[in-house]
C-alpha cells in the first residue's frame, strides 16, 4: 500500500458510518475542522442532527443520512447520496457497531445473529458500496474499524468477538485482491482497546448490571486521531491503547496464558454495581433516541489513560529507526557474549 497516495483531509469527501455517538462523533468532528466534506450516518436521527448542527458551528460541511447497516440498501443509499451530493467519495469510514453481554448460553441465535449482522455484514455492505466509488475517484481509504478483539475475544462478548475476528479475515482477503489487481485503495483496520463511549450504556446486558469494559480505558479522541492519520497514510492496520498492543503480543506468545489472565479478571471486570436490565433501552434492534446518548465520551473518563505507543505509528520513520536501533543493539551484546565466551 506504499504506493497509494492518499489526498490530505482538507481536500477529501469523508462518509463516517456509526457516527451519532462515540469514536465516530469525535472522528467526524475532526474531520470537519480540517476542512474535509463530511457525511455522517447512523440510526440515531436525533444524535446525527445534533452532530450536524455542531459541525456547522464550527464552520465546518456536512450532511446526515440515516441507516441501519444490517440492511444493505439502506448503506448503498449512504454511498449513492454522498456522491450525489458531493460528486465524490475519498475515504469510507466504518464504525456502526453493537454488542450482547452475556455469557454465550444466555444468548438467543437471533441475538447472536444481530450482532453478526450489524458488525461484520455491515462493514461488508459498507466495503461492497464504497469500493464502486473509491476506485472511480481512482483512490481512496477503505478504513474499517474494528477492535483488538479481532486479535483475543474475551469472554461475555462472544459474538462481538466472533465479528470482529471476521472482519479481520475479510479485510485481509480483499486486501490481496485489491493489490494484486493493482487498484490504489488503501484497506485499513483500526483496532481500538478499551474506549470510553457510550457503547457501554447502549448494548443489550444480560448480566443484571450495567457493563463495563475490561479497563483501562482510552479517550475516543485516541482512535480518531488514529483514523485522520490513515485516511492521509496508507496503513495496513493499527491497534490503538497501549493495553491492546501488549494483549496482542501475549496472545501471539502464549494463548494459554491469556486465557488465565481474563477467567482470573475479565469476567467481574466487566461487571458494575449498577443494576440494569435486559429490558432496559439498548441498541441491538433499534437506536436510542434519549439525546443524552448522543456524546462522544461515556462514563469512564475517570479510568481513562494516556496511550504512548501509538505515536510510532504516526511517524513510521521513527518507529523503524528504533526498532533498526535495538536489533543493531542486540546483535552487539550477542557478539560481545560470544566474544567473551572466546577469550
Amino acid at each position: 500500500m506504499t504506493n497509494i497516495q492518499l489526498k490530505p483531509i482538507s481536500q477529501q469527501v469523508v462518509a463516517l458510518i456509526g457516527a451519532s455517538s462515540g469514536i465516530g462523533r469525535v472522528t467526524a468532528l475532526e474531520f470537519a475542522k480540517q476542512g474535509a466534506k463530511v457525511v455522517v450516518s447512523a440510526r440515531s436521527e436525533s444524535g446525527l442532527n445534533s452532530l450536524v448542527d455542531e459541525i456547522k458551528q464550527l464552520g465546518g460541511e456536512a450532511i446526515a443520512i440515516p441507516a441501519d447497516v444490517a440492511d444493505y440498501e439502506q448503506v448503498k443509499a449512504v454511498a449513492d447520496k454522498t456522491v450525489n451530493h458531493y460528486g465524490r467519495l475519498d475515504s469510507w469510514v466504518h464504525l456502526a457497531a453493537t454488542s450482547v453481554f452475556a455469557k454465550f448460553e444466555q444468548l438467543s441465535p437471533e441475538e447472536f445473529r444481530r450482532v453478526i449482522e450489524v458488525n461484520l455484514m455491515g462493514q461488508v455492505y459498507g466495503a461492497m458500496v464504497a469500493l464502486p466509488y473509491l476506485r472511480q475517484a481512482g483512490q481512496g481509504a477503505l478504513i474499517m474499524v474494528s477492535s483488538v478483539e479481532a486479535r483475543r475475544s474475551l469472554p461475555l462478548q462472544s459474538p462481538y468477538s466472533a465479528s470482529k475476528h471476521g472482519i479481520e479475515g475479510f479485510l485481509d482477503s480483499l486486501r490481496v485482491e485489491l493489490q494484486h489487481d493493482n487498484i490504489p485503495v488503501s484497506v485499513t483496520n483500526v483496532m481500538p482497546a478499551t474506549i470510553n463511549t457510550p457503547f457501554y450504556n447502549k448494548g443489550l446486558t444480560k448480566l443484571g448490571v450495567k457493563p463495563t469494559g475490561v479497563p483501562p480505558y482510552y479517550q475516543p479522541d485516541l482512535v480518531a486521531r488514529a483514523i485522520l492519520h490513515v485516511a492521509e497514510h496508507p496503513t495496513r492496520d493499527i491497534i490503538v491503547g497501549d493495553v491492546g498492543r501488549v494483549l496482542d503480543v501475549m496472545q501471539k506468545i502464549s494463548p494459554h496464558l491469556v486465557d488465565w489472565v481474563l477467567q482470573t479478571i475479565a469476567i467481574e471486570g466487566q461487571h458494575t454495581q449498577t443494576p440494569k436490565q435486559e429490558t432496559d433501552p439498548n441498541n441491538l434492534y433499534s437506536s436510542i433516541e434519549d439525546p443524552s446518548y448522543n456524546r462522544a465520551e461515556g462514563d469512564y473518563s475517570n479510568l481513562a489513560i494516556p496511550s504512548f505507543l501509538d505515536w510510532f505509528d504516526w511517524h513510521p520513520t521513527a518507529k523503524w529507526g528504533v526498532a533498526a536501533g535495538l536489533g543493531a543493539l542486540l546483535l552487539l551484546t550477542t557478539q560481545a557474549f560470544k566474544d567473551n565466551d572466546t577469550a
